[in-house]
């Protein structure tokens, strides 16, 4: 009888396998059911597989989610008023670090300037069919290929610096590095040395660009940060003010000193971005991804008052760190290059990407040149560096503009209105160029044309591609994301805008005039339709909400209208888990 008997044990537990396995199945159907009637209602919330397996990798899952919760409706639902109250130390110490750009912006400006410049081009130059002496352009390409090569080899660089030492040592090491470099254009006496100087400076400068941006995202809550992630901008800006005000005020000076004098102006900056760099405290976020905890919390603290900010909210704001790090942890294991492309971060980066080449190919390469463009319209060398210098004034007032619109039209639909604006503006310059030489009427509507083309710019695409930049990736990715969408960025600027555009204005090669603007208007629209269809609206969220957009893969027309009411939906499941595992344990401990 024994005999049977096992054979009837066997197909019990058989059975019982088959019937959890249909009970799983049939679970597994209703959360994907439900989880597609929220998406069609507008909402969605973190995977519960997803939490089941942060649970399993924390100690006190349901502390940590609600405390993350807590911290995340209080980012979300804080006023701007009490963000400036509370964060005035979060506000200086990201304007202290991203006051590199502003000595990146002085030195690219002039650089750029230099091949309008009358000093350098007699200095440097071959005379062309029109008598001018200019910059021949091989020389003009080489010299801003190298700038844009150096900061690809300085971005990545700065990759594997900053997660050794952290964003704070990284651009130090830059700092020291970039007042040795300027020694190279200073003492050129050749295009050579002139070109070898420009990338090992652009070596430094690619640290800032990623550093700066990154480090700006990470210190401040969620009302602040377009504004300082937006600011690097206008650092820009007030660098190339800078740039413009010196060479107008050297433009009659015609010996050597002309353009000596702006670039050892650029030794003013290293020490006191230094010393500023020195003392302000670590990105959290960057603590946290390094188990650093107790650094992290030192930093939150650092970086608000005391007075608005008590230690529930501290370890608030830890919580919703960690949250978001194991979450993204899960999602994605690894912190490498490599895994910008896998899964969900694929999308990331695309969208990082194309929206920094969508800023280059928007007609902005004219703008770059404007100094340039000026004098090949027909505009004389001193009104034309004195368009160029009000043009960075209209650009600054622009930056400005967008921080009082952004937050209330949103990312998506600043940049998109600003891109359809500039195509139109790029029409108009083009027709401008009809005739040639234009008239002295056309060479100024064409003038008048590129200051609103510049000023449209950095009231759109310009400073908002910074804070699209660093909310798009996830936090684990970010710096990585950001330095392959600047190396982007440089890479279409060698291959593409240091050949083209140079060659479009200069007498001696192509000589388009105005009617280069036709040329940017075609590439603006391709990219005015890739933002249309592809570029998701960030406006508002938590770095937290983001990661599940991007998890439950929510189209970018969706992005503004999808809610996510709190963090500890989904979480119900992987919390009911955790308890049962720990009464488990108590009990099995008892019993033995």
């Amino acid at each position: 009888m024994a005999h049977p008997s096992g054979i009837g044990a066997g197909e019990g537990e058989e059975e019982k396998i088959q019937s959890e396995t249909r009970q799983d199945a049939s679970n597994n159907e209703e959360h994907n059911s439900e989880k597609d009637l929220r998406r069609e209602n507008g909402y969605t919330q973190i995977d519960p597989a997803l939490a089941s397996r942060i649970a399993a990798n924390v100690d006190d899952f349901m502390t940590l989610v609600n405390e993350a919760n807590e911290a995340n409706e209080r980012e979300r639902d804080m006023k701007l008023s009490h963000a400036f109250k509370v964060y005035p130390k979060a506000i200086g110490w990201s304007m202290v670090l991203s006051s590199c750009l502003i000595m990146e912006g002085f030195g690219t400006a002039v650089v750029g300037s230099y091949t309008a410049y009358p000093p350098f081009r007699d200095r440097f130059g071959t005379q062309a069919p029109n008598g001018d002496y200019q910059i021949p352009a091989d020389w003009q390409n080489g010299i801003a290929g190298a700038t844009n090569v150096g900061e690809i080899i300085g971005l990545q660089i700065a990759g594997v610096l900053c997660e050794r030492w952290g964003y704070r040592w990284t651009i130090l090491s830059a700092l020291v590095g970039v007042t040795g470099f300027i020694f190279f254009p200073f003492f050129a006496d050749s295009l050579t040395i002139f070109l070898v100087g420009e990338l090992f400076q652009g070596m430094a400068w690619g640290v800032f660009q990623t550093m700066t941006v990154a480090y700006a995202a990470e210190v401040c809550p969620v009302p602040l940060r377009h504004y300082l992630t937006s600011y690097i901008n206008l650092c820009w800006i007030i660098g190339q003010f800078i740039s413009a005000g010196v060479l107008v005020g050297l433009e009659g000076r015609q010996d050597e000193w002309g353009y000596k004098i702006p670039f050892s102006l650029q030794w003013i900056w290293p020490i006191p971005i230094g010393i500023g760099t020195y003392l302000a405290p670590e990105s959290p976020w960057w603590c946290v991804r390094h188990n650093d905890k107790v650094r992290a919390e030192a930093s939150l603290k650092r970086l608000a008052r005391s007075s608005g900010f008590s230690q529930r909210d501290a370890d608030a704001a830890m919580a919703l760190m960690v949250y978001t790090d194991e979450m993204e942890k899960q999602v994605s294991e690894g912190t490498k290059y490599w895994d910008c492309f896998k899964g969900i971060d694929l999308r990331r980066t695309e969208i990082v990407c194309f929206i920094w080449l969508a800023q280059t190919m928007s007609g902005t390469a004219i703008g770059g040149l404007s100094s340039y463009f000026y004098q090949q319209a027909g505009i004389s060398d001193a009104d034309s560096f004195k368009l160029g210098w009000g043009q960075n004034g209209l650009n600054f007032v622009g930056t400005l503009a967008s921080w009082f619109i952004l937050n209330k039209i949103g990312r998506k639909t600043l940049v998109f209105g600003g891109m359809i604006v500039m195509f139109i503006l790029l029409i108009i310059t083009g027709f401008m160029g009809i005739h040639d030489p234009p008239s002295t009427t056309e060479a100024w509507t064409a003038g008048t044309m590129v200051l609103l083309l510049s000023a449209t710019a950095n009231f759109s695409i310009g400073p908002v591609v910074y804070t699209i930049v660093s909310e798009i990736p996830s936090t684990r990715l970010r710096a990585k994301s950001i330095i392959l969408a600047r190396n982007a960025y440089n890479a279409i600027n060698i291959a593409f805008i240091n050949v083209v555009s140079y060659r479009q204005l200069n007498p001696a090669e192509w000589n388009w005039g105005p009617k280069a603007a036709f040329f940017w208007a075609g590439t603006n629209i391709i990219f005015t339709t890739w933002i249309f269809f592809r570029l998701p609206e960030t406006k508002g969220r938590t770095y937290a909400e983001l990661d599940i957009l991007f998890e439950n893969r929510v189209p970018a027309r969706k992005f503004a209208s999808t809610k996510i009411e709190t963090l500890v939906e989904g979480t119900e499941g992987a919390q009911k888990e955790q308890a049962d595992r720990i009464t488990s344990h108590a009990v099995a401990t008892e019993v033995r």
